[in-house]
């Protein structure tokens, strides 16, 4: 079941920049080949550091078998594996996709922290990374949620969760479950139109000139832009924000205006305010510039050439 050496030393230098050598790694498994295929380069990168979890949402009637196919083969690859119900209060009927990754999250990062395990690694690879592109971009992202499919952010304090695959075309991953003589599970809601992943899934199989690799090269890039951005926000939170009795001031004037929004948002974090979703964000920054005043997240913005940011009074009853 060993994948080719070159694919090895390939994943290994791809996880090593995300993991440290001689780290322990959690993996999550569904069965699925972009899985498997992870499952296959971990064991044979890290022999003896990997621990393997399969959460059965309990959605399909076959869920629980593929759950069992894992732990089958990490028997035999001697990954030891567990098995996650879901515990659903009442299992979701509506925006079941969503309902099911919360809930995958959750269990697989109470999982890695019983275990002492600080990484888990998913199987996200470039086509996941270029239909995640097409899709914010349909929905009017701007840089940061164009930037993709983070290769490591913080799962939860102790847990780290990595992707080590970005850089993998899902055909790759296909084809070193295929060699290892594996039957990967096919799960019919990937396929399902009424998902928007789905359709654009099919769309990017129909043009050829939507490359998948060229696409998640796009969002490496606006990834990098959107570092780059905040390592120019960091001395203007100190040099532009200042703070007024019980109030924030904000000195704006001749910034950029990604700029002028992410300066807005560190404000709302400086006073420990809810961080507003995208569009409401835009719109009261085109509020402020306007020399308007208006309310987000509980606090009052008052626009001008420098914009004052406190706790908005209390509604009458």
């Amino acid at each position: 079941m060993t994948p080719a050496g070159n694919a090895v030393q390939r994943f290994a230098a791809d996880l090593d920049a995300l993991l440290p050598p001689g780290e322990r790694l959690g993996v999550a498994v569904s069965g699925g080949p972009d899985s498997l295929a992870l499952l296959l380069l971990a064991a044979a990168a890290r022999p003896g550091l990997i621990e393997a979890a399969t959460v059965d949402h309990g959605l399909r009637r076959e869920s629980r078998a593929e759950a069992q196919m894992v732990a089958s083969v990490c028997a035999t690859l001697g990954v030891p594996h567990t098995i996650l119900p879901a515990d659903w209060t009442e299992p979701p009927t509506a925006n079941i996709q969503a309902g099911a990754r919360t809930m995958r999250y959750r269990l697989l990062a109470d999982w890695a922290k019983g275990r002492g395990i600080p990484a888990l690694a998913t199987a996200h690879h470039a086509d996941d990374q270029a239909e995640t592109l097409l899709m914010r971009l349909a929905r009017g992202a701007g840089v940061r949620g164009l930037g993709g499919i983070l290769a490591k952010r913080k799962l939860t304090e102790q847990v780290a969760l990595v992707r080590p695959l970005l850089g993998w075309r899902k055909s790759e991953l296909i084809a070193i479950v295929e060699n290892a003589g594996l039957d990967a599970v096919d799960d019919p809601s990937n396929r399902d139109p009424k998902h928007d992943r789905s359709r654009i899934r099919q769309a990017l199989e129909q043009f050829e000139w939507a490359d998948p690799a060229r696409l998640a090269a796009s969002a490496s890039a606006l990834r990098d832009a959107d570092e780059a951005l905040d390592w120019a926000l960091a001395p203007l939170i100190t040099a532009r924000i200042r703070q007024d009795e019980d109030a924030l001031i904000v000195e704006p004037f001749a910034l950029p205006r990604e700029l002028k929004r992410r300066l807005l948002a560190a404000a709302f974090a400086e006073l420990a305010a809810p961080a507003p979703r995208g569009p409401e964000l835009m719109r009261a920054l085109s509020a402020l510039e306007n020399g308007e005043t208006v309310t987000l997240g509980g606090l009052k913005l008052e626009g001008g050439e420098t914009w004052r940011l406190s706790l908005a009074p209390p509604r009458r009853g």
